[in-house]
């Protein structure tokens, strides 16, 4: 059975009329004709009564008609929704965000939606474990993350910019005045740091080979709050330097060990379809001043 067949009878129906419907169809008449004779043969039975006096649908065709407008009526609304998802009128997209991503997301988000006003954005904050499983699932199209320490098979990693692990500090912090921090340097100051898993702390694990030599006074997994308590005491946090975009009153000193680097990238599964929505979000995000902002220290 195929859609054209049920073009072919729904017209014909609605005509009363072999010649009328294919006049309608702009077909030859006997093109109709054998489309629906073959309808027919499928299903067994006709489906109408053609005599010299009277042309009209057999009890099988009263049945059939409203399921045939209905088959009709779906596939040109599905093609009707692909042309709309093919210019970005209609649709979802889901984004996987961990919390430092958070400053350079809003400038993209806010640009994306008066674009695109009819795309609703579903946006998930959680560790990179967790947005990297959801993204696995095919519950998420894309991640914003910073590149994991050990490389996922099934998932591309593609750079938008580079960023340095920093100590984040109060303006009026001692260290607020330098342009780089030593790992031994921070021993002398009580510490704030992002709790574990989070992915500016899984970098400070990895170049950080003795912890009994720092003052940690608070473990949380809110960056938001990190940056508060650092603006508002001595406390020292550490978090990638783009954690602090647009964030008043407090300073990003980088950490001076080798291959200080934390690559911020998109994440998406390898050999799965790439929505265009998600293309033209990460457009707006290449494009951004955030992003620019943190390209142009290594471009």
């Amino acid at each position: 059975m195929e859609l054209r067949q049920l073009r072919y009878f729904a017209k014909a129906a609605e005509t009363l009329s072999f010649s009328h419907a294919a006049n309608c169809l702009h077909i030859a008449q006997s093109s109709l004709s054998q489309q629906i004779k073959q309808l027919e043969d499928e299903l067994g039975t006709k489906l109408f009564i053609r005599d010299s006096r009277s042309f009209q649908l057999t009890e099988a065709g009263e049945v059939m008609l409203p399921f045939a407008l209905r088959t009709i009526h779906d596939a040109e609304a599905c093609a009707d929704r692909i042309r709309d998802l093919r210019n970005l009128l209609t649709g979802t997209l889901n984004i996987g965000v961990t919390h430092s991503f958070s400053p350079i997301l809003t400038e993209s988000l806010i640009a994306f939606i008066k674009l695109h006003p009819k795309i609703k954005v579903n946006i998930v904050y959680k560790q990179m474990n967790e947005l990297m499983e959801l993204l696995s699932n095919h519950e998420l199209d894309f991640v914003l993350a910073f590149k994991p320490l050990q490389p996922l098979p099934h998932v591309e990693s593609h750079i938008l910019f580079q960023n340095t692990l920093s100590a984040v500090v109060g303006t009026n912090h001692p260290l607020a005045s330098k342009d780089k921090v030593a790992i031994s340097e921070l021993a002398n100051y009580d510490l704030a740091l992002p709790s574990k898993g989070l992915q500016a702390r899984n970098a400070f694990d990895n170049i950080v080979s003795d912890y009994e030599q720092f003052k940690i006074r608070i473990e949380l997994n809110n960056v938001n709050t990190l940056l508060k308590l650092v603006r508002q005491t001595n406390l020292v946090t550490v978090l990638a330097e783009d954690t602090i975009y647009g964030v008043g009153d407090v300073k990003a000193v980088p950490i001076n060990v080798p291959d200080n680097q934390m690559s911020g990238c998109v994440h998406i599964l390898k050999e799965t379809y790439r929505k265009l929505s998600m293309q033209e979000f990460v457009r707006i995000l290449t494009e951004s001043i955030a992003v620019k902002r943190f390209q142009n220290n290594w471009i």
